[in-house]
């Protein structure tokens, strides 16, 4: 078990962003990571206090077949069919790093130390399929530190106020827009107070809502390319920063307003923004934007292993980046709107294929793992 004081020992970038109240998560998990250490030396030396993982992760993960082995046989001798596989295989992974962020999630009142794992990714437009599988996923997982991650699709908002009306502690995945964030906190919200009027403490209810950044650069960018002028190349890498600064602003507003006042006094939790996909994908930007460009008070930055490193050797942290710069965001989306470049039609597309994505990988993962499980003399279908 990694405690506290060794979890916040190490100097550096890493330490100035768990100080300006950035809670610092991996964007990745494996069996080899949770079974060699590594996971529990990166709680020690690089301020890792929360895990999140997604279809594409385990796909990686699972995929490679390493560490997985033993399970799979264990798995194919019980003649189990390859969902039940995948889920078996996940929920462990799950519930191995759970228990080894314990001790951060003690300390520090269940608000970090959180692992996620997703609803399969083939339910994302389906309500009551969400709400069974999240269920079925919090109760495999039997770890109080778990998260379950649930699309912020049209069909995932009513999910995620039964889910947390449930008591189910939930990370809300593929934001895009500012317009459906403010659904989300209205998801939310809405679960606080169906959880309230059942009895149950909402001390212990946690929810994050992860707020994409980098695929909106990706999808902005590669427009504003396309017209070639000087006004849309100075615009590039900036829609995704003013995006997430403007989300910013209306969680300070939603979180401050008398709706979450009143259920605070019930002992409520605000519903922390945690910043996605954050690894850089374009090479003239530094490797460290969407680190050090969105610092602020009570957020998450889930950063894959590349970026984690890269903010631990040469982030610059310098305070906080996002508060201040609301005027600016709306200008900077003004401009892009003002180029041609619809900022509804990018978002609408970047959920369609966030969701075709991640069920793109989990199609992936069953192929695997019915061919592994095939190898070994049992019908995986």
């Amino acid at each position: 078990m990694i405690t506290v004081t060794e979890a916040t020992a190490t100097a550096g970038a890493l330490q100035r962003l768990a100080d300006q109240g950035v809670s610092v998560w991996l964007d990745d998990l494996s069996r080899r990571r949770i079974e060699s250490g590594n996971l529990a030396e990166l709680i020690r030396t690089k301020n890792v206090v929360g895990v999140t993982t997604n279809p594409s992760i385990f796909q990686a993960a699972i995929g490679s077949g390493e560490g997985y082995e033993e399970q799979l046989a264990d798995l194919a001798t019980r003649g189990v069919t390859v969902d039940e596989a995948v889920r078996m295989m996940t929920t462990a992974d799950v519930r191995a790093a759970a228990d080894v962020l314990g001790e951060v999630y003690d300390a520090t009142g269940g608000r970090d130390g959180r692992v996620s794992i997703e609803v399969d990714p083939r339910l994302a437009h389906d309500t009551r399929a969400t709400v069974a599988e999240a269920r079925q996923l919090a109760w495999l997982v039997d770890r109080p530190n778990v998260m379950i991650k649930i699309p912020a699709t049209k069909a995932g908002l009513p999910a995620i106020t039964e889910v947390i009306g449930a008591g189910i502690s939930v990370n809300v995945t593929l934001i895009f827009s500012l317009e459906r964030y403010r659904e989300v906190m209205d998801a939310y919200l809405a679960g606080l107070e169906k959880a309230q009027a059942a009895g149950t403490d909402l001390a212990g209810i946690h929810s994050v809502a992860s707020f994409f950044v980098s695929r909106v650069d990706s999808e902005i960018d590669k427009r504003l390319s396309l017209l070639g002028t000087d006004e849309a190349r100075a615009l590039r890498g900036r829609a995704a920063l003013a995006n997430a600064r403007l989300a910013y602003e209306a969680y300070e507003n939603v979180f401050a307003g008398d709706r979450f006042t009143a259920l605070a006094g019930a002992r409520a939790n605000p519903q922390r923004p945690l910043w996605a996909s954050t690894g850089v994908k374009d090479p003239a930007f530094r490797d460290t934007l969407y680190v050090e460009e969105l610092v602020a008070p009570g957020t998450v930055n889930t950063m894959p292993e590349a970026t984690l490193d890269a903010a631990a050797d040469h982030g610059e942290v310098r305070g906080d980046t996002v508060t201040g710069g609301y005027a600016q965001a709306r200008a900077d989306l003004a401009a892009v709107e003002r180029l041609g470049v619809s900022y509804d039609e990018v978002v609408e597309q970047l959920e369609r294929e966030g969701v075709a994505k991640f069920e793109a990988a989990w199609q992936d993962l069953l192929a695997a793992v019915t061919k592994s499980l095939d190898s070994k003399g049992v019908d995986g279908e």
